[in-house]
Parts: C-alpha cells; sequence; structure tokens
C-alpha cells in the first residue's frame, strides 16, 4: 500500500454515515428476547436453503448489519428526495426484511414482494417484532399480481434484485414497473453491481468477471476465492441460470430498452455521489482510490452520462416524467 493511502484509509475507517434527528427518532428498536427469536429463524432458515450454518458474519449482517445500514445511509438518501412518512412504497426483493423495517418505521406505507416464501415468512415476523406495518406479497416482479399494477406508488424500489434476475425477467421488471409508476413517481434501484466496473465484489470476487459472458463466467467461476460460490455452480444442474441468481452486473443498456435512453432519464440521486458532497473526508479518500480513476476513465467514455450510472455499485432515484 502507497503511502498516501494509510492515512486515508484509517480517516475512511472514521468515516461513519448517521441519519439525520427527525429519521433516528422514528427508529424502532426491538428487545433481546425478540432479536433471539429472529437470529433462531435466520440460522433455520439458512440451514434449510444452504445446509451447513452461517458465519458469524453472515448471520450479523442478515441481523442487524443490513438494518443499520438501510437506516443510515440508503433511508436518508431516499427521504431526501421525497419524504418517507405517508409515501406508498413497492419494495422489489425484500428478502428477510431489514429494509421493510427501515422504510416502514419511517411511516411509508410498504408493500413488500418477494419469490421466496420462508424468506417472506422472516420479514413479516421481523416488522411484528419492530411494531411496524407492511403489506407482503409473494410474487415475481417480472410477473406482478394485478391487483399490484393497478395500484399506484410514490416510490418503486429494487432492493439488491435487479442482479439476481434472468435478462428475460430483468427487461419485463424494469419496463412493466416503469410504466406503473405515475409521473412524478420515484423508479429506484438500491444495491446494484455495475457491469462496467473492473471487479466483481458481489459474487465471484474476481477481476473483470461482471465482464465475461454467462458461459464463460460460468465455468471461470472456478477461480472465484469464494467457495459458497464455487460449490453453488458446480452443483447446479443450470450453471447459467444459477450464475444469474448468485448475481450479474447490471448497466445503463438495461435502462436505454426499458425506462428510455438513459442519457435523457432525470436522475434525481445517487447515493455515492449524495454522501461525497456531504463528507470531505469520503471524498478526500475517492480521489486517492483506483477506483476515482477508473470512474474518470468511464466518464470520458462516456461524458452523456449521469454519474450514478458511472459507480461501482448502482443505486439510482429517478423520477418519471
Amino acid at each position: 500500500m502507497s503511502w498516501p493511502l494509510r492515512p486515508l484509509r484509517a480517516l475512511r475507517n472514521l468515516t461513519r454515515f448517521k441519519a439525520p434527528e427527525h429519521l433516528r427518532r422514528r427508529v424502532r428498536p426491538i428487545s433481546p428476547e425478540a432479536a433471539d427469536e429472529l437470529k433462531a429463524q435466520l440460522i433455520q432458515r439458512h440451514s434449510e436453503s444452504c445446509g451447513p450454518l452461517p458465519d458469524d458474519e453472515d448471520l450479523a449482517n442478515h441481523l442487524h448489519r443490513r438494518l443499520a445500514d438501510n437506516r443510515n445511509q440508503v433511508v436518508p438518501w431516499l427521504d431526501d428526495a421525497h419524504s418517507l412518512d405517508g409515501a406508498a412504497v413497492l419494495e422489489i426483493g425484500c428478502g428477510t426484511g431489514s429494509a421493510t423495517v427501515a422504510l416502514a418505521e419511517q411511516g411509508a406505507l410498504v408493500t413488500a414482494i418477494d419469490i421466496d416464501a420462508p424468506s417472506l415468512a422472516i420479514a413479516e415476523r421481523r416488522c411484528k417484532l419492530h411494531q411496524v406495518e407492511a403489506e407482503f406479497s409473494l410474487a415475481n416482479a417480472a410477473e406482478l399480481p394485478e391487483d399490484l399494477s393497478a395500484r399506484r406508488f410514490n416510490f418503486i424500489i429494487f432492493f439488491a434484485s435487479l442482479e439476481h434476475m434472468t435478462h428475460d425477467e430483468r427487461m419485463a421488471a424494469m419496463r412493466h414497473t416503469w410504466q406503473m409508476l405515475p409521473s412524478g413517481g420515484l423508479w429506484c434501484v438500491v444495491e446494484t453491481p455495475n457491469r462496467l466496473w473492473y471487479y466483481d465484489h458481489h459474487t465471484a470476487h474476481l477481476d473483470f468477471f461482471m465482464w465475461l459472458s454467462d458461459e464463460l463466467a460460468a465455468d471461470y467461476v472456478r477461480f472465484s476465492p469464494r467457495e459458497d460460490v464455487r460449490r453453488q455452480l458446480a452443483e447446479a444442474e443450470n450453471r447459467r441460470l444459477a450464475l444469474c441468481r448468485a448475481g450479474r452486473g447490471v448497466s445503463f443498456h438495461e435502462f436505454d430498452l426499458t425506462l428510455g435512453p438513459a442519457n435523457q432519464l432525470d436522475v434525481v440521486s445517487s447515493m455515492p455521489l449524495f454522501y461525497r458532497r456531504r463528507d470531505p473526508a469520503l471524498r478526500l479518500v475517492w480521489r486517492w482510490s483506483r477506483d476515482y480513476r477508473f470512474e474518470k476513465f468511464l466518464a470520458a467514455l462516456c461524458p452523456q452520462l449521469h454519474g450514478g450510472f458511472l459507480q461501482p455499485t448502482l443505486y439510482l432515484i429517478i423520477r418519471k416524467p
């Protein structure tokens, strides 16, 4: 590591996001007993779907870290674009409900969908333990039920879900939800890896992995340092489908094909840019990084695109005209 990066890395570790006071006041904690109940359900769910017990880091992510990240980073960013209090929100890919709680405790009227029934059950129980209300539906975003399609939402949010869809599912889900959104509504993508990025930090943890075709990537994943990903792909009957479910990148090309030309979309905000503008330390760290140099390279190649499409991970709020 070069000398200048040592103090900058230390500075980054000291940088902490903190939600504004009016959002912190609405946080709904749970009791230690409720947390233990939720932990037991998460361990059972993991053992039924994945076999071995989750490691401590994975369990902590599902139990409280993702909730904390959503409360302190994602929710303030969304609320800055449009108040969540009283807003109708369609959350696509709710998983075990970390984001659902973070949205609902701010007064959002959340309708949460997921394709996995056991995860949906945990999400519903998590909300009850936090004493917040949300509506849950077992559904695929590519084929939303008519009753959901006919409703109008202020936010439609894809929470870490676009990257786990097949190409056809993604195209259908993006196109249909954009059509559902009323004028002035906000279409959002949260925590989806950018296919343009040189390093796959999501699935394989390999350089240039997201640039590979699905067929080549399914073979090349054997070099991944992640044993669970290698095993998952090796045991799959359809390795290409398993790779999609594990997570592939998304880029501005899908937006061009479904929402309209990406360079003409009304991008209200990108979360990485949002926080860099507000945090000089974070901005300084970014400017000393290799990722900053790669972002500048992409910007030189695609000067017409909003900077949000050039980040390692896509966090975008787009307003429908």
